[in-house]
């Protein structure tokens, strides 16, 4: 009989994509009758209890990631809070060694946390980003972000190889030293043909304040002006789920 095993997965607090992303694997680790430890922080860690309420959860440092009100100062504003990123990278990598000894960890799975990688056990990180894309600073970006990838042992990327890609160049890098494993688009839905259709249109949000409030009024803005069916499900994760009809428009907080 197999050994249970208990393996960390961490996801990266920048919207709600890392940790809806890494539901499916949560969900593989349980059927494979594996124990999974859930570490994040703010909202995907919210999301995350929500999703798994009897599984076990560790608190992690935030980054702290927070885009400016102007959209144009955005790589001032990531510089300015470079030095708050680094330090929580610091201290997120200065607490796993107790982690994994408290919670006899196997293996890391590490959703763009950059900080989680190991000498002691196998750790591996998902991210398509192999090319950070960032206009005339992407040659540095690319370089820091490789530094930290290449300290795992695996970069699992959620993407297919090629011409198909999703990501396009972002996810396409030929550097030797990085072991890449390509494992397909990740999601926590089926496709199925039982359905019936319910709204014309849905509009799903996530990412970091401001930018996610300011984009959310704009867009309520815009759809009094549609003539069909809305779901808006705004990326919220509160204590409470919050529901709202008004006349062709439904509104979530979160689902």
């Amino acid at each position: 009989m197999q050994k249970s095993k208990n393996i960390l997965v961490a996801p990266l607090n920048w919207g709600l994509g890392h940790a809806t992303r890494c539901i499916p694997i949560i969900n593989a680790i349980i059927e494979n009758g594996d124990r999974p430890i859930i570490a994040s922080d703010g909202q995907a860690l919210a999301l995350l209890r929500k999703e798994f309420e009897k599984e076990e959860f560790i608190e992690l440092p935030s980054y702290g990631i927070e885009y400016g009100e102007d959209g144009q100062n955005l790589k001032l504003k990531m510089l300015k809070d470079s030095p708050k990123i680094w330090m929580a990278i610091r201290n997120e990598h200065k607490m796993l060694h107790s982690i994994i000894l408290k919670h006899q960890i196997a293996g890391i799975i590490s959703d763009n946390r950059l900080g989680l990688y190991s000498n002691i056990v196998p750790s591996v990180i998902i991210t398509h980003q192999l090319q950070v894309l960032s206009g005339n600073t992407t040659w540095l970006s690319t370089q820091l972000h490789l530094h930290y990838i290449k300290k795992y042992d695996y970069c699992w990327i959620p993407d297919v190889e090629g011409l198909e890609s999703l990501s396009g160049k972002l996810s396409q890098n030929d550097d030797y030293e990085i072991e890449k494993v390509y494992l397909g688009p990740l999601s926590r839905f089926k496709n199925t043909n039982n359905y019936q259709k319910k709204y014309d249109l849905m509009i799903l949000l996530s990412g970091p304040e401001p930018q996610r409030n300011i984009l959310e009024k704009k867009l309520l803005e815009e759809v009094k002006r549609y003539t069909g069916e809305v779901l808006f499900i705004a990326g919220k994760i509160e204590k409470e789920q919050r529901f709202l009809k008004k006349g062709l428009l439904t509104y979530y907080n979160y689902l």
